[in-house]
């Protein structure tokens, strides 16, 4: 119990300090912000609020300027089951690609960070 108080504080103070120093979007035009959200369509993160690794990649989204499907598993049931059985496992963040048909599940956030910046370089280059 006394674990699970600290983990959630301490996981608010980062919370806090991300708000602070949240870094500004990546600008561009309204043709290109569009072919951007386009190439991300049928993305989303499944993560919890207070999570370092999540806070750390959904500065990294935040920074590209870009809108991905936020699903936080410990607020909605339904996600976290989601993320058992088609992911395959229970871990945050995970980044859900969903293209066409095809569905594949990204875990730990230096991956999805980079696989994003890649994604939003070709798209806007």
């Amino acid at each position: 119990m006394i674990v699970k108080f600290v983990r959630n504080a301490l996981g608010l103070i980062i919370v806090f300090f991300d708000w602070l120093s949240r870094p500004r979007p990546i600008k561009r035009s309204e043709a290109e912000q569009a072919n951007v959200q386009a190439a991300l369509q049928g993305h989303s993160l499944y993560q919890f609020f207070a999570c370092p690794f999540c806070v750390k990649t959904r500065r990294a989204i935040h920074r590209l300027g870009v809108d991905v499907e936020l699903r936080d598993i410990n607020k909605t049931p339904q996600f976290r089951a989601e993320l058992e059985s088609e992911g395959g496992r229970v871990k945050v963040p995970c980044l859900r690609i969903a293209q066409g048909e095809e569905v594949r599940w990204m875990y730990e956030s230096n991956d999805i960070i980079a696989y994003l910046e890649q994604r939003v370089g070709q798209v806007a280059g």
